[in-house]
């Protein structure tokens, strides 16, 4: 019988949003007449804007002429969406379409870029933390088993609490990854681009490489907070930057985001010399990954017109004013908030210690609104519970007139 990948045991039981997932089925069986509003998973609610169903279906049916169809693509991707995007997203910031690699989502290359690196690689995320920065590394072997504190003894975790402002600290010891996730998922908050610059410069000092996940940057609204970490002189040679247009565009069922990889970002190799992390993913792109559709990456490229950056930001528009609406609701409540400003996600610190899945519980029950507990994201997520701005508005203003009536 064959063995299995050991590490696997070291996962928590479930899966967070599939723990979700199984509580609210309980409660719907048990209820099936009732109206649950799902504020919980950060997933879209808006259809697909003009513009990019408009390039989708000349993209299908260039796919029913063979004069213009198109079987295997790059794996790296389609040069026309490469440059659209090194010249609408990083103009000024010395990134190239060699720099850009197109793939099926951020969540995809930020699990697997830890592929490139040794297995002894000590690597430090901020607590709480989105799951798979964790899990992917856990499946690595890189992390040991989970303590009795929730905590992997071979990770390093920075806690970003009400204490510190929700910023982590520097590690207090050298780190080789560090995975940085701004504006933030589940916090919702943000580093201004001093605070950023500070991360940048211990990298440099430190020879690390951060993973910068900037899924949720078409959500800026404040001037002073960077929407790539390549605003940060020296940047270019540390880190890794990855977008995704799920959340900025609604593709989070059609499937494009993109993993940025300067020349100057390296590791080292077994012979102690310097190797370049773009040559190394390019390697693995093009052994594991057939590339992200032709139709798809036509309808990422529609999002950088100029009709596709208004229709999309109108949308985004309307999730910022239900994540605005969410966080008024809580501070109505008397409730310390985070988030919802430019993020989609509102961060609520609840009241005399109550842990997050027992306040899950009381809003699923007593309010009929899904969020996701703090703890599902670490240790420090404790006390803590998210909800997002991705809900239909409908929904969300009614949900706000329940949270009003909540009783805590």
């Amino acid at each position: 019988m064959a063995t299995v990948n050991p590490f696997y045991a070291n996962l928590p039981g479930n899966y967070l949003f599939a723990e979700i997932a199984r509580r609210v089925k309980e409660y719907t069986v048990g209820h099936p007449d009732n109206k649950l509003i799902r504020l919980g998973i950060g997933d879209v609610t808006q259809p697909l804007v003009p513009a990019v169903i408009a390039a989708l279906e000349k993209a299908v049916r260039e796919q029913a002429d063979a004069a213009t169809f198109m079987g295997y693509g790059p794996e790296q991707g389609y040069a026309f969406l490469r440059e659209t995007v090194a010249s609408a997203c990083y103009a000024g910031l010395g990134i190239g379409a060699d720099d850009i690699f197109i793939s099926d989502g951020a969540k995809c290359d930020i699990g697997n870029f830890q592929e490139l690196f040794a297995a002894d690689a000590r690597v430090a995320i901020t607590d709480p933390v989105y799951p798979v920065y964790a899990d992917s590394n856990v499946m690595a072997g890189r992390t040991g088993a989970l303590g009795d504190d929730g905590r992997f003894r071979g990770l390093v975790y920075l806690p970003c609490t009400a204490a510190n402002g929700f910023v982590p600290e520097l590690p207090k010891e050298r780190v080789d990854i560090i995975y940085l996730c701004y504006p933030n998922n589940p916090t919702g908050t943000v580093l201004t681009k001093a605070q950023l610059a500070e991360w940048v410069k211990y990298a440099r000092e430190n020879d690390s490489v951060i993973f910068f996940d900037a899924a949720y940057e078409a959500f800026i609204t404040s001037a002073d907070v960077p929407h790539s970490i390549y605003e940060i002189d020296g940047a270019r040679d540390v880190a890794v930057e990855f977008r995704s247009y799920s959340k900025s565009a609604g593709f989070t069922g059609l499937r494009c985001g993109y993993a940025v990889v300067p020349p100057g970002v390296a590791g080292v190799g077994p012979d102690g010399k310097r190797v370049a992390l773009r040559d190394m993913w390019n390697r693995r792109q093009t052994t594991k990954y057939n590339g992200c559709p032709y139709i798809v990456q036509r309808a990422a490229e529609a999002v950088h017109t100029a009709e596709g950056r208004k229709q999309c930001q109108a949308v985004i528009d309307i999730y910022l004013k239900n994540a605005a609406l969410i966080r008024e609701a809580f501070l109505g409540l008397g409730l310390t908030v985070a988030g919802g400003v430019d993020a989609p996600y509102v961060w609520v610190t609840l009241p005399g210690g109550m842990d997050s899945w027992s306040f899950f519980d009381a809003l699923l029950n007593r309010a009929e609104i899904v969020g996701t507990p703090g703890a599902g994201f670490g240790p420090s997520g404790e006390g803590y519970f998210r909800l997002t701005g991705f809900g239909n508005p409908a929904q969300t203003v009614e949900a706000v007139d329940r949270l009003k009536k909540f009783q805590m």
